[in-house]
């Protein structure tokens, strides 16, 4: 199972794995802000997932989170989710993270012991390298959500490319793995078809720039 934000990078874990022949992809999950129907800090609609796993050819489950949530509701809601697919003879997650060990650490602590192994498909790639080969392959995603602590917020609603890239100031990421930006993939080697969006309103919530996404 592939934990899947909608984003590129899940998008590209997705592609990396299945070049694998070791690896078989048997869906994806993804936990959803319980009032707003959305994923949370991506902020796409879950009509706009449920499309993106269509275009894949894979099951999603999605997790209802309520908000807020506490640590132990989440460590309860996910701890029960793992049993569950472990019970169905599941035995990996594989998560799109590139470089922040303190998330691998957590992901490698929750899932000790459930019987479900860890996987990271595109962990320690430079992430420069690996955003010129995204685009190479002909993905596309659109920005939804941009941290204006560390992103001036005009690059919320931008699509992800060459331009996006060669405009982002020093100190940011291109993948955007220090939490600077998250992003909607909408086509790509991992889809079947293009994912049709239509780029609505940008609003300021939760200390946050949003892009809000709309089926095309």
């Amino acid at each position: 199972m592939l934990s899947w934000s909608s984003g590129k990078d899940s998008a590209w874990a997705l592609h990396t794995m299945r070049q694998n022949s070791g690896l078989i992809v048997d869906g994806l999950f993804c936990t959803i802000n319980q009032e707003f129907e959305r994923v949370a800090m991506h902020a796409v609609r879950v009509a706009l997932l449920q499309k993106q796993a269509d275009s894949i050819g894979l099951p999603i489950q999605l997790i209802p989170i309520p908000h807020p949530c506490s640590d132990a509701d989440y460590a309860r809601i996910m701890g029960e989710f793992v049993a569950r697919e472990n019970a169905r003879g599941v035995t990996g997650f594989a998560f799109g993270d590139l470089f922040l060990e303190d998330i691998r650490e957590y992901r490698e602590k929750a899932l000790s012991g459930t019987g479900i192994t860890p996987i990271f498909p595109i962990w320690g790639m430079d992430t420069r390298v690996l955003a010129t080969a995204m685009l190479d392959s002909g993905l596309r995603a659109q920005i939804t959500c941009v941290d204006p602590s560390q992103l001036a917020p005009e690059f919320s609603g931008r699509e992800y490319n060459a331009d996006f890239l060669r405009d982002l100031p020093p100190g940011v990421d291109p993948c955007g793995e220090n939490g600077e930006f998250h992003s909607f993939a909408f086509a790509g080697p991992m889809f079947g078809h293009e994912v049709k969006i239509k780029v609505g309103e940008t609003t300021t919530r939760d200390k946050f720039v949003f892009t809000d996404l709309l089926p095309g």
